[in-house]
């Protein structure tokens, strides 16, 4: 996975050799991206452990796999065969019916999305599962009191997913509002 590091993220920028970071492509000048190494993974690892966990990028400190265990959306068990066994872990317990509701309604979300991919305009739905995941846990609200059957016509969903992403990201420059879980997890 690539990693965003916004312009402010000084520190993290400081930590991270220069050859490591290029220009985040779409995003505004200060943007970049940091890249993974020969094996896939970050290049900021040694020995399995974060070289810069105290100034490690907000991209890092956002991401949560319970998203995919939230979602149904599953990870690659080739390439990331330690995430996809974290997630097989995962229980989610519910405090109130409204919040099994909500996780009801995630997966509905996610499953519209993987299955309808082909609706979507080419581009706009990104191909790794951590990124889909996190699109359906920006748009699930759109699926609240949906059933299976009044999610017709598709292209109206589409035309509403792609509403409320476009909403969002011109609340956030780079795309990436605060993911919320509400009560699921």
């Amino acid at each position: 996975m690539f990693i965003h590091i916004a312009p402010e993220e000084l520190e993290t920028i400081r930590r991270i050799p220069k050859a490591l970071l290029f220009p985040a492509p779409g995003l505004p000048k200060g943007h970049v991206l940091m890249g993974y190494d020969d094996k896939g993974q970050c290049p900021m690892l040694f020995d399995s452990q974060c070289s810069i966990y105290e100034h490690r990028p907000q991209t890092c400190r956002d991401y949560d796999c319970r998203v995919f265990a939230a979602t149904g959306i599953r990870v690659d068990v080739h390439s990331q065969p330690e995430i996809a066994e974290r997630v097989g872990r995962w229980r989610f317990t519910y405090p109130t019916e409204e919040s099994c509701a909500e996780q009801a309604t995630l997966l509905k979300a996610a499953a519209f999305l993987q299955s309808n991919r082909n609706l979507f305009p080419d581009g706009s739905l990104p191909s790794q599962p951590g990124p889909l995941a996190a699109i359906a846990v920006r748009v699930f609200r759109l699926f609240a009191g949906s059933s299976a059957q009044t999610i017709t016509p598709q292209a109206a969903t589409v035309r509403a997913i792609m509403t409320a992403l476009n909403r969002q990201r011109s609340r956030h420059p780079s795309g990436c509002g605060p993911p919320r879980f509400g009560a699921i997890l």
